[in-house]
């Protein structure tokens, strides 16, 4: 493969041009130490992730969860931005970005300055009641479940992309979880989108919009391997909208690519931020 900085020529005009819509995924997150699901971080975990189905439908299986996420949040809660993150701040203080659209749920581009951000598949920091609906931060119920369970603590080695951990069963059966605070009976959950769950419509719509209005999608960081981000590549595509990606490893997105690059996102970002800041402006119309 050749090296980052021979592959940015193209992709630093492109860039320089604005009207930039960015697309990340768990890969721009790994260096702040949250690994992905088929990234270089999360091939060896075989984690199997919380499927809304049986987050829904078995309370033995919803006790587990918050068991192992009670510990696991701490671990993303303390995840601080990475070069990447910042480089994606950078181009947006540069006013070269139509919005982004993140798949991540830990709240790292907004920790970095960027704004206009859409968060996909929701956000770890909040939950939601099932059942009437209220939303409340999770430090809240951090809070309270430290105040159940106040013996509760383990050490934690690593932390699974969707904010949890691995645990003993003798620990998770003793746990003990809240119901929401508004309605007193709900049942919560992170307002987070899980697997086997849909995106809410409108804020899909909000995501088209994104890409729809750019003049070139970025991907970071994402394999592509699910629909809910491909579908941005392939309305990009139809639309005849460039496609650049920056990933480790091969996407489902390369056959609708101008440019790609393979390496790590907090040293390709930087430095295509570097290139394009020693360019002359570049007229943003299509």
């Amino acid at each position: 493969m050749d090296r980052v900085g021979e592959r940015f020529d193209g992709l630093a005009d492109l860039v320089a041009g604005g009207g930039v819509a960015v697309l990340s995924g768990a890969g721009l997150s790994t260096e702040s130490g949250i690994p992905d699901y088929r990234g270089p971080s999360g091939v060896a975990r075989r984690h199997t992730p919380m499927t809304y189905q049986t987050f829904t439908g078995d309370p033995v299986a919803r006790r587990r969860y918050w068991a192992r996420s009670h510990l696991g949040w701490r671990t993303i809660a303390r995840a601080v931005p990475n070069a990447g993150h910042r480089a994606v701040a950078d181009l947006a203080a540069e006013g070269l970005l139509t919005g982004v659209v993140t798949q991540n749920v830990d709240g790292l581009h907004q920790a970095a300055g960027a704004r206009s951000v859409i968060e996909l598949h929701g956000s770890l920091d909040r939950v939601i009641c099932l059942d009437c609906g209220f939303r409340s931060p999770r430090a809240e119920l951090d809070r309270r479940l430290r105040e159940r369970n106040p013996w509760f603590e383990a050490q934690v080695t690593a932390v699974n992309p969707d904010g949890d951990v691995d645990l003993a069963d003798e620990r998770i059966d003793a746990f003990r979880t809240v119901d929401c605070a508004a309605c007193d009976d709900g049942t919560l959950k992170p307002d987070v989108v899980f697997f086997g769950e849909s995106v809410p419509p409108d804020r899909v719509r909000q995501c088209f919009a994104v890409v729809e209005a750019a003049r070139l999608l970025l991907v970071l960081g994402s394999s592509l391997t699910v629909m809910s981000g491909r579908r941005f590549v392939l309305r990009a595509a139809k639309l005849d909208i460039p496609v650049a990606i920056i990933n480790q490893g091969p996407t489902r997105g390369d056959d609708y690519a101008t440019h790609t690059v393979d390496a790590p996102l907090g040293v390709a970002l930087p430095e295509l931020v570097r290139r394009i800041s020693r360019e002359p402006a570049v007229s943003s119309s299509p």
